[in-house]
């Protein structure tokens, strides 16, 4: 499922339009992005957390060289599933 059959869906479900639906999700997608980039979790219990995962400096090789390469630190989004959706899931 993509972006806009999300959308669709949503909006079927909901009895919203697909532009009112569109804007709220883009709003969704905001909010959490705004709170990750402060270093704060979203959590909807049922759901699952979004948060910032850290990843420590390493080093690693160049495929095609085999040189050995610094990879620097970086912090990478993550979602982890909450026990309702994963009870649903399986």
């Amino acid at each position: 499922m993509n972006k806009s059959e999300l959308i669709d869906a949503v909006a079927a479900k909901s009895g919203l339009t697909k532009a009112d639906t569109e804007r709220a999700f883009k709003g969704f997608v905001e909010s959490i992005t705004e709170a990750l980039q402060k270093g704060d979790q979203v959590t909807m219990i049922g759901f699952g957390t979004f948060l910032v995962r850290e990843r420590k400096a390493r080093t690693g090789r160049n495929p095609r060289t085999g040189e050995t390469i610094q990879i620097k630190a970086a912090n990478n989004p993550a979602f982890k599933a909450g026990k309702a959706l994963k009870d649903a899931v399986n």
